[in-house]
């Protein structure tokens, strides 16, 4: 039987580090969909206010997979 899977974009925000970001990322994101395959980082920005780092961004694709119907 072949698999089938969906790929999403999600973005994970941190004060802390783009670790941080990332992993609350995919630890609230694994909370709703199961069956998570692969993250990959496509991007990463920070927010500066005042000349500091104020949040660390993250953009992971995730992959995920399909149930099939019975």
């Amino acid at each position: 039987m072949a698999s089938v899977y969906k790929i999403i974009e999600i973005v994970g925000v941190s004060k802390k580090s783009w670790e941080d970001a990332a992993a609350n990322a995919i630890e609230t994101t694994g909370k709703n969909l199961k069956d998570l395959r692969i993250g990959e980082v496509t991007k990463m920005d920070m927010q500066i206010e005042k000349g500091k780092v104020t949040a660390y961004r993250i953009r992971i694709s995730v992959s995920f997979k399909y149930k099939q119907k019975k």
